[in-house]
């Protein structure tokens, strides 16, 4: 794979517009190839973690609203990684905390950026297995109910109006290394 030389855009200014609590908005002004400046705006938030997680022949999925989009949404389990924590870590207490289960393995599938025109943010898919039931401890934003899914019907499941790119992701991912 070819790919084009690399160009590089200084930063000419860089500014922090606002901060959510739950993300920071700002611009950075960039000087272009071809010596012109643009403002890129961006929001950053913290790295998150999706759960691909595997009972049997069935996948561990959270039914709840997201008001951002004003949708009841089926998604696999997911959350934001803490200070100090990994993929892994995140994922094993998000997957307890939401759903119930403690897994006796998590392992990385994949890390990456996300919408890299817009955001300053990574997501890490792990995968679980070796469920046990545990208690589950909901945070104060969190009403979801928890379903399971048929593997083979999973897929079909996510693409599913309201789908959503992180399961999407995970069971793709999941699939591709032979997991599902």
């Amino acid at each position: 794979m070819s790919r084009e030389p690399t160009y590089d855009w200084p930063v000419v200014e860089s500014e922090a517009e606002y901060e959510t609590g739950w993300y920071t908005g700002g611009y950075d002004r960039v000087r272009q190839p071809d010596g012109s400046e643009k403002d890129y705006y961006w929001a950053e938030l913290p790295d998150a973690v999706v759960v691909v997680a595997r009972t049997g022949e069935e996948l561990v999925m959270v039914d709840q609203f997201r008001p951002t989009i004003r949708e009841q949404c089926l998604e696999l389990p997911a959350g934001i990684v803490e200070d100090g924590e990994s993929y892994t870590t995140a994922g094993a207490r998000e997957l307890r905390e939401e759903t119930g289960f403690e897994p006796s393995g998590v392992s990385l599938l994949e890390d990456f950026w996300c919408s890299t025109g817009v955001l300053r943010h990574r997501r890490g898919i792990v995968f679980a297995e070796g469920l046990k039931p545990v208690d589950r401890d909901l945070d104060d934003n969190e009403f979801l109910s928890v379903t399971t899914v048929p593997i083979e019907d999973a897929l079909a499941v996510a693409r599913r109006e309201p789908a959503n790119d992180a399961t999407i992701e995970g069971i793709l991912l999941a699939q591709a290394e032979g997991l599902l």
